[in-house]
């Protein structure tokens, strides 16, 4: 822990409180309990230091009324104490929607005394310093966590108590802006991804080089395209209302595509293995962060290619996922093979595989909806009879390309920028916490009293609850019928 700024001292949590207690659950659990009091757990909790209520859980009336402790109020702070989310803290402020809640026995209810302010000691345990503290004192394995003796044993910086107030109101302000600063941060990745999805409905629907088409009026039709293409299958469930002009059709992938399905040497045969060839599965395309794909887990032999069933497929080949995650496209970086749950689309001439590649995402509804199985999505060699994507000259598909390009290249600058931003605010919290309690969020007014002399009126306060309670369960003793003969007696 830093240095205490003048007029700080250190405490032990246990000082702060007047009670720590815990809750429970009826015996065979709340399962089916659709009605009665909330029963929060260390999943209602969040990191943030609020709550998260879309899977609440219930007691009924009757036992939450039995409950002798674990009853939540206003400005209690709630801790997780057992499991993997141990330390888990947060706070019960006026926006708690329940005026009654109770919670279960994997939390902790710190109820702090009135002399301090409740959030001061809430934002300490949140910050990165106060999580420490308190799972310094977890025991046992994952399944491990807290007991009750960690308040004896967790470290609080004290602070005057307007120092305290100062301080809260500061992060309050602070803390808020970096929320909203987040929840704006937060919707990037989805307009980004609408983005693309627009930029590809716009580059395969023909929108996107309308212009290119009327500075080019005498390109090539579709149709004309390569002698290899010999056959255009039209299917008016694919056609689009908003394509009017000629040149462009619709056409599926198995008519300008050679389809080769991957395949596995024996596992059994050791020199089919961890040869020359790159041997790329459905994981290694899914794990792959750009659209060419050069690195692959394992490594296969000639001799694993010549007794399988696999091939080298050439450089440029568009692969596509066919089994389990269906639907993940790459292109091929270099020459590799790849197995059984990979579809290898070997374009024909007069075919731009980045043109392909980028028509098979604009299609990738159409993918899903001929997917079949129950355990396992898949789709077969027959299903690429059905994918149709638009068909243009080779010139316009190269425009198209470069267009969506040079498109995505400024979405993913705009998301290289927001991860930076991103990893920023995730920082600036603990950050702004950080100054707090060493002092730095706000002045020191030497006009506050020492947080010494808190801490012993707080110590005073105990002392004398401790006594109140003692006297009055003497007299609840010596109430009872025979109580005060019982006490002459000792």
């Amino acid at each position: 822990m830093k240095g205490l700024p003048e007029n700080w001292i250190l405490c032990m949590l246990n000082e702060l409180l007047v009670s720590l207690e815990s809750g429970s659950r009826p015996r065979g659990g709340v399962q089916g309990i659709q009605e009665g009091i909330p029963s929060i757990g260390g999943e209602h909790l969040t990191y943030e230091g609020g709550f998260n209520f879309r899977s609440i859980k219930f007691v009924p009336q009757d036992f939450a009324t039995k409950m002798s402790k674990g009853h939540i109020k206003k400005n209690d702070v709630l801790i997780v104490k057992d499991g993997a989310t141990t330390g888990k803290t947060a706070f019960v402020g006026e926006d708690f929607p329940y005026e009654e809640a109770v919670v279960n026995e994997h939390v902790f209810i710190c109820r702090t005394t009135e002399l301090i302010s409740p959030r001061f000691l809430f934002r300490y345990l949140i910050s990165e310093e106060g999580k420490n503290e308190i799972l310094k004192n977890f025991q046992g394995s994952a399944q491990g966590g807290i007991n009750s003796s960690f308040a004896a044993n967790t470290v609080i910086p004290l602070a005057p108590i307007n120092e305290q107030r100062r301080i809260v109101d500061k992060l309050e302000k602070l803390l808020a802006r970096v929320k909203n600063c987040r929840e704006r941060l937060d919707k990037i990745p989805g307009l980004l991804k609408r983005f693309r999805q627009s930029v590809l409905a716009a580059a395969c629907s023909g929108r996107l080089t309308a212009d290119w088409r009327e500075k080019n009026p005498g390109v090539e039709p579709a149709n004309k395209l390569s002698e290899t293409i010999i056959e255009i299958k039209s299917n008016q469930d694919h056609t689009i209302d908003h394509m009017k002009f000629e040149i462009w059709q619709y056409i599926p992938v198995s008519q300008v595509t050679r389809v080769v399905l991957g395949g596995t040497p024996k596992r059994t045969v050791s020199s089919y293995w961890n040869g020359s060839i790159k041997w790329a599965r459905a994981k290694d395309i899914a794990n792959c962060t750009t659209c060419y794909i050069f690195n692959t887990e394992e490594t296969i032999t000639e001799d694993g290619v010549k007794n399988s069933v696999a091939k080298i497929l050439p450089k440029g080949t568009v692969i596509i996922t066919a089994r389990g995650t269906v639907g993940e496209v790459r292109i091929l970086g270099e020459d590799m093979a790849i197995n059984q749950s990979c579809y290898g689309l070997l374009p024909r001439n007069g075919i731009e595989s980045k043109f392909l590649y980028y028509a098979l995402q604009g299609s990738m509804r159409n993918v899903y909806d001929l997917t079949y199985g129950t355990v396992f999505s898949t789709i077969t060699i027959k299903t690429f009879d059905n994918i149709f994507i638009p068909l243009c000259s080779l010139e316009e598909q190269q425009e198209i390309v470069r267009r969506v390009d040079a498109l995505f290249k400024i979405a993913d600058q705009i998301e290289t920028r927001y991860q930076k931003a991103k990893a920023y605010v995730d920082k600036l919290t603990q950050s702004i916490l950080a100054k707090a309690f060493w002092g730095e969020l706000v002045l020191q007014d030497p006009a506050d009293e020492p947080a010494a002399i808190l801490l012993e009126r707080i110590r005073e306060e105990r002392a004398r609850r401790v006594l109140e309670s003692l006297q009055k369960g003497s007299s609840r003793r010596k109430s009872r019928p025979g109580g005060e003969k019982k006490a002459n007696k000792a």
